[in-house]
């Protein structure tokens, strides 16, 4: 099958004019969320030859459905400091895919109406299926995946994916599947309640008693938008919740959903509590369910009643049979563990991309996960993906380039300064440029900083940015040289201002350590 320019398969005719019919590719991507689509067109602008499948009739993925009232929680800003669709307008548009040419940058701005910098779910799908269309990342739509096989032949390993429309045979397979598949735990008489997959329109609950079970994003949001329905609500599970401003990501409450908060302190119809739920049951009359608990703090008893239960628990990897195939997980949402380049720690030649790249965890300082669960951070680590498959399996020369000498300080400065890479995941990905004697200096471009500290190479800097768990962010660099790693973090800044001249000293001076005829003092 001959590959296009872009680097996917032609079409054929004989399948009534569909892209990628089964059959052997060099690497095949499944799903068309935002994960698949950056991974897909990374992969393409980078010449690689490959197959994206489908189950989804459109590109959007959980977009497509989620979140129920609408409203994202990422942000993005239509007028920023920055201008539109430069890099470091990206630290401001959490929202729009990455794109080489300047056309096809900063999307979801262009489809916003004015009314919040939060976008709507349509708004956000639109964003999608525009990137998909003007870039044309190719898609075969209506294709489930259904089984997973490994064959070993003479040429190495190839995994086979039964799908609904026959089998794809490849040795590299990317699965950019989300963390989509709904999850609620075994307690008895769950099956009484509805997941928040499952929540009806707003209005349905007007006046009625609601009970959410589960303190994280989407029990928030549900209570948020119930406010002015619900008669009473109620919000358990038996951990305290936690900000997002409190855990420095979205995993936590998104500090916008706060208002249930102050209903429960004001006393407006809204009760928290911290509380492990033992049991749902139908009351004495089987028109309401009594949702019985024990409290955290004290171990006691508690029984309220209720005319709704939303399970609000969350999301699980919908991996079918790669767990038999050898893919390793962990966690209740079965999240595939990964290395750092997200391959799976157990089986070569699986990769993961989207929101399913979080199992590659990083370093965690400070106990400070990556924002790889959204797409502000997940869309960095698929365009790194792309370039590490060429490199990998390919041949493709990867990441790096070589760069005068005299551009090194200005730029990691730069980098620091206005790169949005290390400002959406911090600790997480790092500017990376190496000197060598028979190769010169090399600007190697961004990586995952796991990878940076854990391979051998030659001497290099790494720039990035982290935070302490205090609110403030502020440069770091780690600094290999003479066989060993050394890290230098740096003062923070007020304003956020890293380009200032003192920061240009201080890398001046790492730089001068490592490569003296680099960086001549000032």
């Amino acid at each position: 099958m001959r590959p296009n320019a872009r680097g996917e398969a032609a079409e054929t005719a004989a399948d009534g004019g569909r892209p990628f019919p089964p059959g052997d590719y060099p690497v095949v991507v499944v799903g068309s969320g935002p994960g698949g689509i950056q991974v897909s067109y990374s992969l393409a602008r980078l010449g690689i030859p490959h197959a994206t499948i489908s189950a989804d009739e459109a590109p959007g993925g959980m977009f497509r459905r989620w979140p129920f009232f609408q409203r994202l929680l990422s942000w993005t800003k239509p007028f920023a400091p920055e201008p539109r669709g430069s890099a470091p307008y990206e630290r401001y548009d959490w929202n729009s895919l990455l794109a080489v040419e300047p056309e096809h940058r900063a999307l979801q701005p262009s489809f916003m109406d004015g009314t919040s910098y939060f976008p709507s779910r349509p708004e956000m799908e639109r964003n999608l299926a525009a990137f998909a269309e003007r870039t044309g990342t190719t898609v075969r739509y209506g294709t489930r995946w259904l089984t997973t096989r490994r064959e070993d032949g003479p040429d190495g390993v190839r995994f086979v994916l039964g799908t609904s429309d026959g089998d794809y045979r490849s040795p590299v397979v990317v699965f950019a599947v989300g963390v989509a598949e709904p999850w609620s735990p075994s307690t008895p008489g769950m099956e009484l309640a509805r997941h928040y997959a499952e929540t009806r329109a707003a209005e349905s609950y007007a006046d009625r008693r609601v009970f959410i079970v589960g303190k994280q994003n989407s029990g928030f949001e549900l209570a948020s938008g119930l406010l002015q329905w619900a008669r009473r609500i109620v919000i358990a599970s038996p951990s305290p919740t936690k900000l997002s401003v409190d855990t420095n990501s979205l995993v936590g409450v998104r500090a916008r959903y706060v208002q249930p908060y102050e209903d429960h302190v004001l006393g407006g119809g809204v009760s928290i509590l911290d509380a492990s739920i033992d049991a749902i049951e139908r009351g004495e009359t089987g028109g309401e369910l009594v949702v019985r608990m024990r409290q955290t703090a004290s171990g006691s008893p508690l029984a309220v009643p209720a005319d709704d239960v939303i399970s609000a628990t969350g999301f699980v990897a919908p991996l079918l049979d790669l767990p038999d195939l050898g893919v390793a997980t962990f966690g209740h949402s079965r999240v595939p563990a990964q290395t750092a380049w997200w391959e799976s720690a157990t089986v070569p030649g699986i990769y993961f991309a989207g929101t399913i790249s979080q199992g590659a965890q990083g370093l965690r300082k400070h106990g400070i996960p990556s924002n790889s669960g959204a797409v502000h951070g997940a869309r960095y680590n698929a365009r790194i993906l792309a370039r590490e498959i060429g490199r990998r399996h390919f041949g493709q020369a990867g990441h790096g380039r070589s760069i005068a000498a005299g551009d090194v300080i200005g730029l990691l400065i730069d980098e620091i300064a206005h790169g949005p890479e290390l400002w959406h995941q911090r600790g997480y990905l790092v500017r990376v440029v190496s000197f060598d004697a028979d190769a010169g200096v090399r600007d190697e471009g961004t990586i995952p900083l796991a990878a940076f500290l854990d391979e051998p190479g030659s001497d290099a800097v790494g720039m990035t940015l982290e935070s302490d768990g205090t609110g403030a962010i502020y440069p770091v660099a780690y600094v290999r040289h003479a066989g060993r790693t050394t890290e230098h973090d740096f003062d923070p800044d007020p304003l956020l201002d890293f380009g200032a001249p003192r920061y240009r000293s201080e890398i001046e001076s790492i730089v001068r350590d490592v490569a003296p005829e680099l960086a001549p003092a000032s």
